[in-house]
């Protein structure tokens, strides 16, 4: 207890010396920012397909509420590998096409500070593994238009945790659940040459126990809530290869909720409630280029990230191959 209380008000002085807030962003931070780009509202048709992702994302700066970097942040390295699985049904339910998913990912973090901070006083944090399973048991899409618009919803994808690494500042799992609903639009004013597309989704996060945080303490937090979207702007040079750019936007709509008590040094109950009202913002923006060929589909895409608000910012790079069975 004596250590942490030493480490609580060495880091109040790095606090109030560099202006920094919580290495994570806030908010659940579940869903991979990104993920979906070309095509995303339309649904394919019936059968089963099998989508493997690849990511990595450098955050080279930590943002913090006012968009200023955070001196005492190193750097951050995420590596993944995610498999999707989609079923789509030859049925019709509410004049749409429908069907279920389900999300597998695995991923590799590396985090590390200039100074040691979180739990463990460390400069440097590291943890992989599968931190939840996404699952939908009811998406639906429709074709309007004359095949104009097309809408993909899923009623809530359901984020199942599968563990937490307690006092890591890098763990990939987290202890609570996140319900998200989704709905997806893609729009061909012109036939193929052209596509609009963008995935909305809105996150409502359970009870986080055990949160790690910079201060050297571990505390209960109600994650706020979140909006972000996906979004690309594709042109087909010929049906089968397209270009484009895409990104994302988030924006955390909520504050942060910690469970603080008499364990929690005064000094170190001020700032978490501070950080509280930081709500964490992004902006991405990349070229892209899809490629299909009979029953498979390339896709590779970066995404640079700018005007960050308590969170990291950096690039990512995304590799993604589908295959309909």
């Amino acid at each position: 207890m004596m250590k942490k209380v030493v480490l609580a008000f060495v880091a109040l002085a790095l606090m109030l010396t560099l202006q920094t807030s919580i290495a994570r962003a806030g908010g659940g931070a579940s869903y991979p920012l990104g993920a979906e780009d070309f095509m995303s509202g339309a649904f394919p048709p019936p059968g089963l397909y099998f989508d493997n992702y690849g990511y990595y994302y450098h955050g080279g700066d930590m943002k913090d509420e006012d968009g200023d970097d955070i001196a005492a942040f190193d750097e951050l390295d995420v590596t993944a590998y995610v498999l999707r699985f989609i079923w789509i049904s030859d049925k019709t339910f509410l004049g749409s096409q429908y069907g279920q998913h389900l999300f597998i990912p695995y991923l590799d973090v590396d985090l590390d500070f200039k100074v040691p901070v979180g739990p463990k006083a460390k400069s440097h944090y590291h943890d992989n593994g599968v931190p939840y399973l996404i699952y939908s048991p009811l998406i639906m899409g429709y074709h309007l238009m004359q095949g104009k618009l097309h809408i993909a919803i899923s009623a809530v994808d359901l984020y199942i945790p599968m563990g937490q690494d307690d006092g890591n500042m890098a763990t990939v799992g987290h202890n609570f659940w996140t319900f998200e609903p989704v709905a997806a639009f893609t729009y061909m004013p012109f036939g193929w040459k052209w596509a609009f597309s963008a995935k909305f989704m809105y996150d409502f996060n359970t009870e986080q126990k055990d949160c790690p945080t910079v201060y050297g303490f571990e505390v209960d937090r109600d994650p706020g809530q979140e909006f972000h979207f996906d979004y690309s702007i594709s042109y087909g040079v010929t049906p089968h290869l397209r270009m484009g750019v895409n990104g994302y936007y988030y924006k955390q709509t909520t504050d942060d909720d910690y469970k603080l008590n008499a364990t929690i040094p005064a000094p170190v109950q001020a700032l978490l409630n501070a950080d509280e009202n930081n709500h964490s913002e992004v902006f991405a923006v990349g070229p892209g280029i899809w490629y299909n060929y009979k029953n498979m589909f390339f896709i590779l895409r970066s995404q640079w990230e700018m005007g960050a608000e308590s969170k990291t910012e950096g690039q990512n790079v995304w590799l993604k191959f589908i295959i309909k069975y």
